[in-house]
Order: C-alpha cells, then sequence, then structure tokens
C-alpha cells in the first residue's frame, strides 16, 4: 500500500472532501484521513435537521446538490457527498485517526490507528504537504467539567426524540441546537426544561425557528430556567442556580446544547499557532 503522497488532507468533511477533488484533478498524488464516517460531522447531525443555508451554498467540485427543498436535509446533504465521493473515486481512508504529525517544511510524518473489523492497526504515513480539515463538531464546548457532565444520562449531540417520549428531559443552552432540540422533544411527547446563561435565548437562532420556541417558551410547553447557571448533573435532576437560589429540576435525561471548538491539537504539532 502506498505511504508516500505529495498532500495528506486530515478530515473527509466537506472541505476535505473539496480539497481532494481539487489535489486530484491537478494530477497531485493525495489520501484523505477520516477517524469516522465520510462526512462524519453531518452524520452526527441530528436525524431530522434541516440545514440553514441552500444546497448550492453546499456544493463541492461543481457538482450540482439537486434538492427539491429550498433548505436542503441532512439526509439530502448524505446522500450528496456519497455520490461526490463516489463518482470523483476519492481516495479516503476512513476510520483511520491521526495522532500525531512531525516535521515542517520539507516533509511530513503522520502517524495514527486504522481501526478494522475489531483491530487497531497503526500505520505511518508521508507527505510533502498537509491540509487540516478537521471542523470542530467532534469537540463539544460543554460545561467546564462540571460533577455528572460525563454521566450515562448526558449527551452533546441531539439525534431524535422518540426515545424520550413521557421522559423529563433538560437541555441546556438555548442557541440553534438548544431551540431545535427543545421543540423537537416537546412535539413527540418529552417534558422539556430549557436552561439558559442568559436571560433570553440566542438572537442567532434561525429566522423560523426563534417564534416557534417563543411562543411554546410562552404558552407554558417549554419550561425555561433563564438566566441561569448548571452546578452539576445526577441521575435524577440537575442542580441549577439562578439568581443565587438553588434549584433542582427534574431529569431523566441531559442535553448540554452550549457549541463547539476546534482541536488545535494537530496544528500546534507542526508549529502553527
Amino acid at each position: 500500500m502506498k505511504t508516500h503522497f505529495d498532500l495528506i488532507i486530515v478530515g473527509a468533511g466537506p472541505v476535505g472532501l473539496a480539497a481532494g477533488i481539487e489535489a486530484k484533478r491537478k494530477g497531485v498524488s493525495y489520501t484523505i484521513l477520516e477517524k469516522g464516517v465520510l462526512v462524519n460531522s453531518i452524520y452526527r447531525f441530528p436525524t431530522n435537521m434541516t440545514f440553514f443555508t441552500t444546497a448550492d451554498l453546499l456544493e463541492i467540485g461543481g457538482h450540482p446538490f439537486p434538492s427539491t427543498a429550498q433548505k436542503p436535509t441532512r439526509v439530502m446533504a448524505l446522500d450528496y457527498y456519497r455520490l461526490v465521493a463516489k463518482n470523483e473515486q476519492l481516495n479516503v481512508r476512513l476510520h483511520h485517526t491521526v495522532i500525531k504529525i512531525s516535521g515542517k517544511e520539507g516533509g511530513f510524518v503522520v502517524e495514527g490507528v486504522h481501526e478494522h473489523r475489531g483491530k487497531t492497526i497503526p500505520f505511518t504515513l508521508t507527505a510533502s504537504y498537509i491540509v487540516l480539515s478537521t471542523g470542530y463538531f467532534d469537540n463539544p464546548r460543554g460545561l467546564g467539567g462540571i460533577p455528572g457532565e460525563d454521566g450515562s444520562n448526558v449527551s452533546h449531540y441531539y439525534t431524535e426524540p422518540h426515545p424520550f417520549f413521557g421522559k423529563e428531559v433538560v437541555v441546556i443552552g438555548a442557541g440553534n441546537s438548544g431551540a431545535e432540540a427543545s421543540l423537537d422533544l416537546y412535539r413527540h411527547g418529552a417534558k422539556v426544561t430549557l436552561v439558559h446563561k442568559h436571560p433570553e435565548p440566542k438572537e442567532t437562532i434561525k429566522y423560523w425557528v426563534a417564534p416557534d420556541l417563543k411562543n411554546r417558551i410562552a404558552e407554558g410547553s417549554i419550561k425555561t430556567i433563564m438566566p441561569a447557571t448548571v452546578k452539576a448533573i445526577f441521575p435524577d435532576h440537575v442542580l441549577v442556580e439562578k439568581q443565587g437560589e438553588e434549584l433542582k429540576v427534574p431529569a431523566d435525561f441531559v442535553f448540554i446544547l452550549t457549541g463547539f471548538r476546534p482541536n488545535r491539537k494537530l496544528g500546534e504539532m507542526v508549529g502553527i499557532k
């Protein structure tokens, strides 16, 4: 198997795939390393998510993104990027986690592990150039490691509402993710409490979502505790402080949807500040 390339691209999201397409068209030898599945971040979006942007702004490599809706969905995007990767015959190595990059000008050494059929196989590749397109969706901002944040009843990712029918669910964070998750959970029979550190939900919530959320809050369908600070998470409740008063909010499950930050470790390994 080939071990040296002109270019190694880390991350098989839309940016990584686009870089691979351009490399291939320019006759540059390349490979794309992805620690998860193709467009892993989009795969981990909520199951029924609708994009804020239009389909044409998601296109790569000049491939049209056919969409029957004004706003494409997660499923449409997965279909699109799979077809692009297949039609371009991109050299993508899935489930290849990059652990270390060493070297600078003159060449790089990329080390990592490949998860394959229950085995963890080390690999070492070399390249003249590196593209880091790892995004940020794998690195939740979280709550600073408060007690219980890593509990089995907590997730930083929202998928779908069905398992939470009839359950007490606390959603922490009132940005786009928190707003959409709260509405989806409420409409599928969950008892939702939305906790946010500011007095009002974020102003950046999608324009068609914001009035829906405000109306559900106003009518009492979605409870809110704002502004508030989460102090700890327990198996059956969330401890919240609001204006100096501690409140115990019943919770069968907790979604911490407070955004994400980029992982800068790989860049720092090669001297990027």
